[in-house]
Formats: structure tokens, sequence, C-alpha cells
């Protein structure tokens, strides 16, 4: 599988890519099938390789970090004990502040209209089709697919991949994870935070009309910025 006679990068030319953002306009721009599926293979080696170099970094410094405390705890026995007091007060009122947040989002939420299936379906599939190369994401739906707060990274970063570092992103941390999509899309697209992220992780899985509202309003503010290309709105 080198070199095609239809002019079309062969694997070992598009493995060589390193630029996520060249290669998501490829995957938008082809047409033909085995095309994209050698796309679809480079953009997800290309993830793997630099959550691969994130780990060896991240361990080369825990490591360096390590030597370091040991040294100076050598030198200073017993130095930084009081200064944690003020951290209280500041967790207080974020909390409340939250709180009052999550109220509010929690009324953000419109039931579902009967005659919105279709459009619903419409906005899943595209949804599916844009995180398809992201490792650690399969939607399936508007709820329990989204938990974790991967499946909404993924899908800010297919439109603004130098907006973050995806392959460092740990689904165990799903607060964080949430947090950096909205935080992302309202920033880059546009997109108002109609979800709270400390509101998601007491659910057990979100609310789909929550969730189906936030990707629909996100689609809008990426169709008005012109990213994508439709004439169909879900």
């Amino acid at each position: 599988m080198e070199t095609k006679m239809d002019g079309s990068l062969s694997s070992k030319e598009l493995a060589s890519i390193e630029d996520e953002e060249e290669l998501n306009k490829m995957l938008d721009t082809a047409t033909d099938f085995e095309e994209r599926r050698m796309i679809r293979a480079a953009l997800r080696d290309l993830l793997k390789k630099k959550r691969e170099k994130r780990e060896q970094e991240r361990g080369s410094r825990q490591q360096d970090l390590g030597k370091t405390d040991q040294s100076s705890m050598n030198q200073q026995p017993t130095t930084h004990k009081s200064q944690q007091s003020p951290s209280s007060s500041t967790s207080s009122n974020t909390t409340s502040g939250r709180a009052s947040t999550a109220v509010a989002s929690s009324q953000k939420c419109p039931s579902a209209a009967p005659n919105a299936k279709n459009v619903k379906q419409m906005l899943l599939d595209w949804c599916r089709a844009k995180t398809e190369p992201y490792e650690g994401v399969d939607i399936q739906n508007f709820s329990s697919s989204w938990k974790d707060g991967i499946a909404f990274c993924a899908l800010v970063h297919r439109f603004f991949p130098e907006a973050f570092e995806y392959s460092i992103l740990n689904p165990n941390k799903p607060r964080d994870n949430f947090q950096l999509a909205f935080s992302t899309a309202e920033k880059m697209a546009g997109c108002p935070p109609l979800l709270d992220a400390e509101d998601l992780v007491r659910m057990q899985e979100p609310d789909w009309k929550c969730v189906y509202t936030y990707i629909q309003e996100f689609y809008r503010c990426l169709v008005e910025k012109g990213l994508v290309k439709t004439k169909k709105r879900p």
C-alpha cells in the first residue's frame, strides 16, 4: 500500500504527517472510503504517539522532582506548615458559587420536542463521525457516552486541535475534562456554558436532554463560524 495511482497519499506518507489539524482537514475533504480509513488510522497513531511521549516526559519529570524533594527535605526539615489555611476560605466561596451555577444550569435543559427524533439521530451520527479517530470515545447516546467528559473533549479538540493536548486527558478525572471542554468551546467557538461540571459529576449519568441541547448549541456556533460545511442544521 505505497504510492497510489490517483495521486492520494500512501499510508507511509500519512504516517509521516505530525500535524493533527492537517490530518483533520484531509479527513474532512476525502471522499474515497479507503483513503478516509487510512487517514483515520494515521490520526489514531499520531494521538497514540503523543500520549506515549507525554507519559515518558511525565515519568522523567516525576523522577527529577522526587530527587529535588529528597534533597530539599534533607536541607530544610520543618518549614512549610501553616500556609494552607487561606485556601479553605477560597474553596468555601467557590463551592457556594458553584452550587448556584449548578441550580441555574439544571434549569436550562428543555424537554425535547417529539418531532426532533430525526434531528437528534442526525446530531448523534455527526458526533460519532467527528470523534471516530479518538481513542477512548464510543458515542452511542447523549447520556452515558458523555459521563467521563472525554467525548466532549474529543469533539471540541476535533475543531480546535491546538487548544489543548488530547493525549494527556484522564477519563478518571471527569470534572477536569468537563471544565476543559466547556471553557475551550466558549473561548474558541463562542458556545455558552449551558452545562456545569459540578452538576454533571454529581449525576450517575448526564441528563440526555441537557447534553443534546449543549451539543446542538455547539454545532450551531460552529456553523456560524463556518467550521461546519453543511446547510442542514440540527
